[in-house]
């Protein structure tokens, strides 16, 4: 009996011990199999990039989809002193690329976790970025716009189908595509203006939005006007408009929810305040 245990402790003793060694023998490989796509390393020059576009600073969080080996969720915070996490469904890829921040100085301000990319909670994140598939882009699409708006994101060499990105660049012959995640401004809004050579008023604005492309009117008693230079880019708006006396009016502010608020400038030189409520 005492032999037959003995063996069976030997037998899981060089199981571990062989386990333990696979680890740290674990090399990653172009085309590694992963839970929805193959392992392709993101070049440097193409991370560099990215990271830049995003205009990363250190008061960011950049969350990584698909951290593979890390270097996305490193260069984040040892090149622009950014906090960050990588998501890597692969147990094996996030204990090599957790050796990979450890090597790179920077265990305290970039981790990679163990998650699949659909169930992570990743609605904190002031950058993100991805190296994917164009349908699993579109399968998070619905995730991303629902982020806060003004957080940037970053995509190598797919894009979001009709999200059409705000810049993209390509870098040695390799594509980045850039989109800040929009404010939600479609619908009715009472518009209140005070200042700018004339009484306090009040009117209505429609705005139709398709992303972060607007187009709307403004209700001038009997006359709809369309709005002119209309502009969403994350939080920030503007539009203009030619108000009944034939002064232009153009309109610069922020977003927040249902309410948005800013300052507007005439034609003429006059400035003023003006805020909206959604209806």
């Amino acid at each position: 009996m005492h032999r037959v245990l003995a063996s069976v402790v030997a037998v899981v003793l060089l199981a571990t011990a062989g386990l333990a060694s696979a680890q740290q023998d674990f090399k990653p490989y172009v085309g590694q199999q992963g839970k929805d796509v193959v392992w392709v390393p993101t070049p440097d020059e193409v991370v560099d990039r990215m990271l830049t576009m995003a205009q990363t600073k250190p008061e960011d969080f950049v969350v990584d989809l698909g951290a593979g080996d890390g270097k996305i969720a490193i260069a984040a915070a040892k090149k622009f002193g950014a906090k960050s996490m990588g998501v890597e469904y692969n147990p094996d890829m996030v204990a090599f690329a957790q050796k990979n921040a450890q090597a790179a100085g920077v265990v305290g301000k970039a981790q990679i976790v163990h998650g699949d990319i659909f169930a992570t909670d990743f609605t904190q994140a002031t950058v993100l970025t991805m190296y994917l598939l164009p349908s699993l882009n579109i399968r998070l699409r619905p995730q991303i716009l629902a982020l806060r708006p003004g957080t940037r994101v970053v995509t190598h060499a797919f894009n979001m189908e009709d999200w059409e990105p705000d810049e993209s660049s390509d870098v040695d012959g390799r594509r980045v595509y850039f989109w800040v995640v929009p404010a939600n401004v479609a619908g009715r809004w009472t518009l209140e203006v005070s200042g700018g050579g004339s009484s306090a008023e009040k009117l209505s604005l429609n705005f139709e939005q398709k992303f972060q492309r607007i187009e709307g009117v403004a209700y001038l008693g009997p006359v709809l006007a369309g709005l002119r230079e209309p502009r969403l880019s994350g939080f920030r708006i503007g539009f203009a408009y030619v108000d009944p006396r034939g002064v232009r009016r153009d309109f610069t502010g922020r977003v927040t929810g249902s309410s948005m608020e800013g300052t507007f400038r005439t034609d003429g030189g006059q400035e003023g305040r003006w805020s909206a409520a959604k209806k």
